[in-house]
C-alpha cells in the first residue's frame, strides 16, 4: 500500500476507534434517543457510580448529543437491588448493577460479578472478552429480557469490617454480616448469618447493631462510608470477590430499537467505563488504606482455617448446584476449565514476579 493511500480513505478508517467510525455523519442525521439508566449505587461512591456517568458522557459526545442517557442513583428511580427487574420490564432502558445481587433468581447470575475463589479482574476480563463469558452470560440474561455488558471492576476486594477479631472459624458462628451473593451462602455454611443490603444502608445497620460485620469494596469506598468509625478490624482478602465485575444492563426491546451506529457507540463506551473503573480503584485504594491505618484501623488476614473451610464449602456448593441447575452447569463447567488454566499461567509469571517484588527484601 502506498503511504499516501494509507493516510486517506480506508487506511484512516482502519486506524480510527470503532466508536469514531460509528459516529453519525451530518449528512445522515440519526434520531434523538433519550434513555434512563437506573444505578444500584449512591452518588457518594464516585468511582463505582461514576461508571454510569462515564458511559453517558461518552455516548453523548460520540453522537453529537443525539443519544442522551440520564443516570439515576440507587433509590431515585428504583431501589438499588431492583435494577435488573426495572430494566427487564422497561421501567428503565438501561441499568448498572452487580449480577450477584440477583442470585435469588438464579445462582448462575453470580458469574457476571464474582464467585468465591474465582477470577481476578484481569482474568475476568479475559474470560468475558476472549473466553466465552459474554456469550454465556448474554444467553442467561436473555431469559430476563436483558442484554449485558461488562461495566467496571474493583479489583480484589477486602474481607470486610468486624467489630471483634476473627481468630478462628468458631468466631463466625452466629455473626451477622452484610455479604451478598454466593459469598453470603458460603458464610452461612461456616455459621455466619448473611444479609444483603445496598451500599447506602450498610452504615446505619452497622451503627445500630443490626449487623456485626460488613464487606463492601475496598479502602477508598469503605473510607467514604465510614465503616472504620464503628468496626475497627479490617480483614483481607475478600475471597468471595477476587475480581468483581459490575455490568450494564439494556432492555432487549430498547436495544433492538437502537440504530446500529448507536449500538456500536454504546458498546465501545461500556468498554471504556469498564477499564476506567479498575484503573481508578488501583490508583485510589493504596493512599486510602494508608489513611485508614493512620486512624488506628487494625489490618488482619483471615485465619487459615477460615480460608480452607470456605474454599472447601465453595466447591461443594458449585458441584451440587451444577447437578440441579442447568443454567449454572452450562456456565460453571467451561468457566472452571478456564479458571484452572488461567491460574496455572498466573502462578508461573504474575505471582512469581509479584511475590518477589512485594516480599523479598
Amino acid at each position: 500500500m502506498q503511504r499516501r493511500d494509507f493516510l486517506t480513505g480506508a487506511g484512516v478508517a482502519a486506524m480510527l476507534p470503532l466508536a469514531a467510525q460509528a459516529a453519525p455523519s451530518e449528512s445522515q442525521p440519526l434520531p434523538a434517543v433519550r434513555w434512563r439508566l437506573a444505578s444500584s449505587f449512591p452518588k457518594s461512591l464516585d468511582t463505582i457510580y461514576g461508571a454510569s456517568e462515564t458511559l453517558a458522557k461518552r455516548v453523548a459526545a460520540l453522537t453529537s448529543g443525539r443519544f442522551q442517557i440520564r443516570v439515576f442513583a440507587g433509590g431515585e428511580l428504583v431501589p438499588g437491588l431492583q435494577v435488573l427487574d426495572a430494566v427487564g420490564n422497561g421501567t428503565a432502558e438501561c441499568g448498572h448493577s452487580a449480577g450477584y445481587y440477583y442470585v435469588g433468581k438464579n445462582l448462575a447470575l453470580a458469574f457476571d460479578c464474582a464467585v468465591p475463589f474465582g477470577l481476578t479482574a484481569r482474568q475476568q476480563n479475559a474470560w468475558m472478552y476472549a473466553g466465552g463469558g459474554i456469550e454465556a452470560l448474554r444467553a442467561l440474561y436473555a431469559k430476563y429480557n436483558v442484554v449485558q455488558f461488562p461495566g467496571g471492576n474493583t479489583g480484589t476486594q477486602m474481607g470486610g469490617w468486624f467489630r471483634k477479631p476473627i481468630k478462628s472459624l468458631a468466631d463466625l458462628r452466629g455473626l451477622k454480616m452484610r455479604i451478598p451473593g454466593i459469598g453470603g451462602r458460603i458464610m452461612a455454611k461456616l455459621g455466619a448469618v448473611p444479609q444483603t443490603l445496598p451500599g447506602g444502608d450498610i452504615y446505619p445497620a452497622l451503627e445500630r447493631g443490626a449487623i456485626d460485620a460488613a464487606e463492601w469494596v475496598g479502602p477508598y469506598d469503605d473510607e467514604k462510608l465510614g465503616f472504620h468509625k464503628i468496626a475497627r478490624h479490617y480483614y483481607y482478602p475478600g475471597w468471595w470477590e477476587g475480581g468483581p465485575q459490575l455490568s450494564f444492563y439494556v432492555n432487549q426491546a430498547s436495544w433492538r430499537a437502537l440504530p446500529e451506529q448507536y449500538r456500536q457507540v454504546f458498546e465501545v463506551a461500556t468498554a471504556e467505563a469498564n477499564q476506567l473503573m479498575l484503573a481508578q480503584y488501583d490508583a485510589r485504594n493504596p493512599p486510602a488504606l494508608l489513611r485508614l491505618a493512620g486512624q488506628g484501623v487494625q489490618l488482619h488476614a483471615f485465619p487459615k482455617d477460615v480460608m480452607l473451610a470456605a474454599r472447601r464449602a465453595t466447591f461443594e456448593l458449585y458441584e451440587a448446584e451444577a447437578k440441579t441447575n442447568p443454567d449454572f452447569a452450562a456456565i460453571y463447567r467451561p468457566w472452571k476449565a478456564f479458571r484452572d488454566t488461567e491460574f496455572q499461567w498466573f502462578k508461573v509469571a504474575e505471582a512469581a514476579y509479584s511475590n518477589f517484588n512485594y516480599y523479598v527484601k
